[in-house]
């Protein structure tokens, strides 16, 4: 099992949920995060004052699927979806999963997904 979590844009989110949940991958959480990456934030105005935004609002994506098909088909949707060509577009990271228990029933592993 592999964990992706994936730090986008928030207008992006519907896109990437729309396009995985067509392709049969089920259950995500959301967060909403702020941080900065190459793009060290930017200027802004506001009332005719300028001000550093040094942490940008970002959306976090975490899914977990049971093997390298749906990993692979995962990433592709995300890389797709998520892109716009321009900087602070996100990264996405995998990890493994050893052990994932349903607290309800007491599956676990891939049973528990």
């Amino acid at each position: 099992m592999k964990k992706i979590e994936a730090i986008i844009k928030p207008f992006k989110l519907e896109d990437v949920k729309d396009a995985l949940v067509a392709a049969g991958i089920e259950g995500m959480t959301v967060s909403e995060v702020k941080g900065y990456g190459r793009q060290q934030g930017h200027s802004e105005l506001y009332r005719g004052a300028e001000y550093v935004v040094e942490f940008i609002p970002k959306v976090k994506l975490e899914i977990v699927v049971s093997n390298d098909h749906y990993l692979n088909l995962a990433l592709d949707i995300i890389k797709e979806q998520a892109k716009t060509g321009k900087i602070g577009d996100g990264k996405i990271f995998v990890s493994d999963i050893t052990k994932t228990i349903r607290i309800r029933t007491g599956e676990e592993d891939e049973e528990a997904l």
